[in-house]
Formats: structure tokens, sequence, C-alpha cells
């Protein structure tokens, strides 16, 4: 068997190579194959076993001729990187180990400790021993600081959210700006606080959080009986690439005896960038903060982080240890179970670990440094033209933008821009999403990977161009 196998991941490492060099010269995105389709949706399930050698000629037949495109220089759809190497490397050692990161003494939980710290480090967050764990991705890691501002927030009433639930209380009430990214409302529902108490702060021109606002909404909660308990702040929104006011709003928080979240999930590691420091100013502030290895950081899926400022906190949360689990050789901080909903905890840290070691701080700043660069280019290209409006200020590395015809109105601008990204995705030579701001279509474009050049912001352009024309020939 070890035979077969050596064999065989001799030819997957050639195989994954072979891949990632293709990618650039490829199509971008391509629709499936109705016949490949039909196998990777309807295929019985096997009687017999197959040789290992075989299931790579079908990943390479029938599966990595499809992929999502964010390996790709011209991709700049969503928040989603290309692979590192040196992740892409790794991920078959952590596999071949396959332990269960929930605590223990191997390498496996020591190494989550220090990449732990090495994030907060990177984006100067005070770390504490314990203070943080590796997540699967932002969504759940928003899920473990909530729960863990819900616990905080009931125990200063006289209760424990664990024992009672929130039967009783008074309800709490969370505030998000405008551009919060949806995982906060679903934290929100997930753990019973509902989302009828969801306060959306509004934003300014900017779309950055209007922290008068703010104040005005707690003031009328509390006159109304309502509690006011959590604000989450975005350290680079989705839809904008954004920043809000992060110092005021510590401010705000600390004053009303809010707990004050930030999402940074694609954002944070935006205050490495050159003269960027100051619209981060604040967010060594937070209770908690979530971030992303898997976005800008390009450590391949899954792989998000929380970070506390005090880690009993989530410890008093989650915390949880039946018999069969106890371990009287842990150390003072237990195991990472304790700390988050997960007990079998896959070994991400060794994506992470090997990510930021190949790339170092040197590296992560350059990555950084020139994503945001080609965001500034690319808004300049967009404010040069005469057929294209930018809608918001090049913070990070998200541009938001549409394209203004000179004859349609503005309901036909609306709809044209709305149907833009797909069109642009199905000719394969770069991929484009969309969203709403202020209430109307808009195109945005992410730039994350370490290979695009001005080059292909001008083919995304033309593209885009390309596509109107032929659509209103």
């Amino acid at each position: 068997m070890m035979d077969d196998l050596r064999r065989a991941g001799r030819s997957a490492v050639d195989l994954a190579v072979d891949h990632l060099a293709a990618v650039p010269g490829g199509p971008v995105w391509r629709p499936v194959a109705e016949a490949d389709r039909s196998w990777l949706t309807r295929q019985p399930l096997p009687g017999a076993g197959r040789p290992l050698a075989d299931l790579l000629h079908d990943v390479r037949d029938r599966i990595l001729p499809y992929p999502m495109g964010n390996g790709h220089p011209r991709f700049f759809g969503w928040v989603n990187s290309p692979p590192s190497p040196a992740g892409v490397l790794v991920a078959p050692l952590a596999a071949a180990m396959n332990p269960s990161c929930a605590g223990g003494e191997h390498a496996g939980v020591l190494l989550e400790r220090t990449v732990v710290r090495w994030l907060a480090e990177l984006v100067d967050f005070p770390y504490q021993p314990g203070a943080g764990l590796l997540a699967s991705g932002a969504s759940v890691a928003t899920v473990i600081a909530l729960a863990t501002a819900r616990q905080r927030a009931v125990r200063r009433q006289g209760h424990n959210v664990r024992e009672t639930g929130l039967y009783g209380q008074r309800p709490l009430a969370i505030y998000v700006s405008a551009e919060a990214h949806s995982c906060v409302r679903k934290a929100v529902e997930l753990l019973g606080m509902g989302s009828r108490y969801i306060r959306t702060v509004p934003v300014d021109g900017a779309y950055r959080m209007e922290t008068g606002a703010l104040r005005r909404l707690i003031t009328a909660d509390r006159e109304a009986g309502v509690r006011p308990f959590f604000v989450a702040a975005s350290a680079g929104t989705v839809n904008t690439g954004t920043v809000d006011p992060l110092d005021e709003v510590a401010g705000i928080a600390r004053e009303c005896g809010l707990w004050f979240h930030i999402d940074g999930a694609y954002g944070a590691l935006g205050i490495l960038a050159e003269g960027a420091r100051h619209l981060y100013a604040g967010l060594e502030r937070a209770d908690s903060l979530v971030l992303d290895p898997h976005k800008w950081l390009g450590v391949p899926v899954d792989a998000g982080c929380v970070l506390f400022r005090d880690p009993v906190e989530a410890r008093d949360t989650f915390s949880l240890v039946p018999p069969y689990l106890r371990d009287d050789e842990a150390d003072a901080l237990g195991w990472f179970s304790e700390y988050g909903p997960e007990q079998t905890r896959p070994f991400r840290a060794l994506r992470v670990w090997a990510t930021i070691s190949h790339l170092g701080r040197e590296g992560i700043v350059r990555l950084v440094g020139r994503t945001t660069r080609l965001a500034r280019t690319l808004a300049a290209m967009i404010e040069a033209s005469d057929d294209f409006d930018l809608l918001a200020p090049a913070v990070t590395s998200v541009i938001a933008f549409r394209y203004r015809p000179a004859t349609l109105d503005a309901a036909a601008t609306d709809a044209l821009n709305q149907a833009i990204p797909a069109v642009v995705r199905g000719r394969g030579h770069a991929f484009l999403t969309g969203t709403r701001l202020s209430g109307t279509a808009a195109l945005r474009a992410c730039i994350l990977h370490p290979e695009t050049t001005e080059a292909d912001l001008t083919a995304l352009l033309d593209e885009i161009r390309t596509v109107v024309r032929e659509a209103t020939a």
C-alpha cells in the first residue's frame, strides 16, 4: 500500500504543479460541460474500491479543468485569493498526520499557539497567551466572538446564559454599519438574539460608519428598554474595502459599556500598506478581532482566526471538559476546544505557519503593498475614463465602480451594470462580481493575486467595454 501511495503521491505533486503552472494561460472560468456535470453530481456509490492512480485520472480529467477561478491573475471576484505555494506544499503533510487539534501535547496544538500570536503581531493587536484560535473562517470566528460578548453581557446582569439561555432577559441590541458583512447577522440569528435587534448604522459618503448616528441609536435603545451590548466595525468591508473610524467607535463602545468587535476578515492586513496605519487607529482597542489568513495571505482554505483582548472570557463561554477528555497534564491555558465550539479541529496551523514563514513579514508587506497600489491604479484608470464612475475611495484592494453609458437612463444603466458580471465571467477572460451601493447596481474588483499586473487591469476594463458594446449593438 505504501508503494502505491508513494507512486500516486509523486503523480499528484506533478498534477498539482502542472495545474498551477497552466492556470494563468487558460480561461479564468469555464462552464462545466454537461457530461462532466453529470459525472460530478450523479455518480453511483462505488461497490468495489479503485486504485489510487485511477482516482488521479478522474481528478485530472473531470475536476481540475473546472476551478472556481481564483488562481488566475484576472480573477477579481469576491475576496478569494490564489493558494500560497507553501500552503499547497504542506497540506498533504497535515493530512498525513491527521491530528485533532482540540488539545493535548502534539505539534498541531503547539504550532497553532505560534501562528495565532504571529497574526496578532502582524496587525499590532495586543496578544495574551491563549487569547485566540483558528477557525474555519470569519463566519464561525464571528459566532465565537459574539457568543463570548453575549456571555459577558448576561453575566453582568447576574445570570449565566449557558445555564438559563436568554429566557427572561431584556433584548440585546447589536450595532453594525450598513456595509457590515452578512456573517454578523447570521451569528446574531444563530445565537438566538434575533435580527430584529440588529441596528443598522448609516454610513457617510465614503461608506464609513457614522459615529454620531451610532450614539443616537444607542440612546434610543436605552430609552426603549433595550440593552445595547455589541458594536461591530469593519477594517476593510467587502463592498468597497472601507475602514470604519475604529478609534471613534472604540471610544463610544468603552463609554457606553459595549463589546467592541472588529471584522477584519479581509482587510485587517491592510494596516501593513504604506501610509495606511492611521486608518486603523483603534484596532488595538477591540475586545475581539476576526481576520482570515485564507484571504489576503493566500493560505489554502480553510483558515480563519479570532483574537481576544481577554482569553478568560472566551474560555468562560465555551469550556466544557467531560471526564473522557480530561487532561491532567495540560498547561494553564487548557485545550483549544475550551475556547470555541469545535471539538475535533483540523491541523489548520501548518498551512498558516508555512505561508507566513515562506513570505516573512517583508514578503507580506510587499504583497499588501503591491495589491493596494494596483487598486489605486485601477481607481485612477476609472477616474481618467469617460465611461466609468468610481463609487468609493481606494482604501484597501477593493474597487467599487460602475459603467456609465452615455445614452441610457438610470433604470437601464442599473440593469446593464447588474448584467455585466455574469457575461464577463462567461467569456473567460476575466472574473468580476457585482454588488449594490446606495441602492444601485455596482461592479467591484478585489485584487489579491500577487501576479496581477496593470495589463490585467486594462484587460478587465476592456472586457467590460466589449460586453457592453456587444449587448447594445
